[in-house]
């Protein structure tokens, strides 16, 4: 072999070599990526049997799925992967209403707080309840009132 084509082959290998690994000295930032409803605890508790769709609209946000062949249900699904770590945390939560478009029962990954459970866990990841068997005392939040401009627009004529 003449030197050159020795000099050659070596500076390839070299540089192949180069391409095989990459020292981790520095570590790129990787975001948190949420996506979905975000759903808390105090927002689920407000839930009540009665409510009409547009409350729990206001309530929960507007769901990730509507089934077209389940109109009466609602899906609210939450995604958090993690950055740093790569964990993976996922949440559902559903609602269901009956023909009238009344809120009847909930079921997932979040439940409504019952009387008496102040900071308690649930034991199951997943329960349903349904919002009838609720004590009397518990009743659908009042209509909303109108504001200010609601008021002024009444009093024009709107």
């Amino acid at each position: 072999m003449t030197p050159s084509r020795f000099a050659s082959a070596a500076l390839l290998a070299v540089a192949l070599s180069g391409c095989s690994s990459v020292p981790r000295i520095v570590t790129e930032y990787r975001i948190d990526v949420q996506q979905g409803n975000v759903l808390t605890q105090e927002m689920v508790s407000q839930l009540r049997p009665g409510l009409t769709k547009d409350q729990v609209r206001f309530i929960l946000g507007t769901p990730m799925l509507v089934d077209m062949f389940h109109a009466d249900r609602w899906d609210y699904v939450y995604r958090l992967q993690k950055g740093d770590s790569g964990k993976v945390e996922t949440r559902r939560f559903s609602t269901f209403f009956d023909a009238d478009g009344k809120l009847v029962r909930v079921g997932g990954d979040a439940a409504a707080m019952q009387p008496g459970e102040a900071n308690a866990a649930p034991e199951e990841r997943t329960r349903m309840i349904d919002l009838g068997s609720l004590p009397e005392g518990s009743v659908p939040p009042p209509p909303e009132e109108k504001g200010f401009f609601g008021k002024v627009m009444e009093s024009v004529g709107f």
